[in-house]
């Protein structure tokens, strides 16, 4: 239970406080005794990634991951190669503030047949490897619930994300487990063991009933029906050891005072993860 009854293994996500820019999320992290951040691309935009990498460096907490690159799918040619122009930046985005790793939110088109949007997926992914390789920036590839296969996401299982990973055969391409995503999946706990040392990253929050909006409706854990802790046990059973993170998308929470919902996801940490 070592990072479990402490903060040790703690992550947020500055998209779980969004309204925060990125010296804002600095400063709050470091007053709540939050050790780890992982960084969206927008929290980059204002100051750049080589003087958010300066003030991330100065700051002493460490960075987990930068979100997100991915959203490979496209009609045309054109715009498949702007996808992957993309996802090379995020390398170089994340090269440029110590993240080990960009988690891939990998794209659907809508009215696109899902064999198509994952042929192109697997194809954008083996594109930009060597590129990370070169780097020295892992690849975790995020499947997202299949509510958002038509538009969002067309990879939604674990079990779709490790014959990914598999197909491309390299270490710099693994996965993330996110409870919001797979809670539900009954394959979940046999796909994290075949998982296994792929794992590069761990998403919590939790799944309110009813949810009220498809997005933007992410709970607080333990405000949800996740079995959270099962399921992080699952994770850590498989020798993973590093940070728990939480990501909320959250109308309501993004209304609230962000150090008020930083001391309540330190204790839903405790209590629920």
């Amino acid at each position: 239970m070592d990072g479990l009854t402490d903060f040790k293994r703690l992550c947020v996500h500055t998209m779980t406080v969004k309204r925060w820019a990125l010296a804002e999320a600095i400063e709050g992290f470091r007053a709540a005794g939050i050790p780890g951040i992982t960084v969206w691309r927008q929290h980059l935009e204002p100051q750049g990634a080589k003087e958010s990498g300066r003030m991330l460096r100065d700051s002493g907490i460490e960075v987990v991951s930068l979100c997100r690159g991915g959203f490979f799918p496209a009609q045309s040619a054109a715009d498949r190669a702007k996808a992957l122009d993309d996802n090379r930046r995020a390398i170089d985005e994340a090269a440029a503030i110590g993240a080990p790793l960009i988690v891939l939110v990998s794209g659907a088109v809508p009215g696109m047949p899902l064999a198509e949007s994952r042929k192109q997926i697997a194809d954008g992914i083996a594109a930009v490897v060597p590129y990370a390789e070169a780097a020295g920036v892992r690849l975790a590839i995020e499947p997202l619930h299949p509510m958002y296969a038509g538009d969002r996401c067309a990879v939604n299982t674990l079990r779709q994300a490790n014959d990914l990973a598999e197909e491309l055969d390299t270490p710099v391409v693994g996965v993330t487990v996110d409870v919001y995503h797979l809670w539900w999946d009954p394959d979940l706990e046999s796909q994290i063991r075949r998982a296994g040392p792929r794992i590069f990253s761990f998403h919590v929050c939790d799944w309110r009933c009813p949810t009220r909006d498809l997005l933007n409706d992410r709970g607080v854990m333990g405000e949800g029906c996740i079995p959270i802790r099962k399921i992080r046990q699952w994770v850590d059973d498989t020798g993973y050891n590093g940070f728990i993170e939480v990501e909320i998308f959250s109308d309501e929470h993004w209304a609230e005072d962000p150090h008020v919902l930083l001391e309540r996801i330190k204790t839903s940490y405790i209590e629920h993860v």
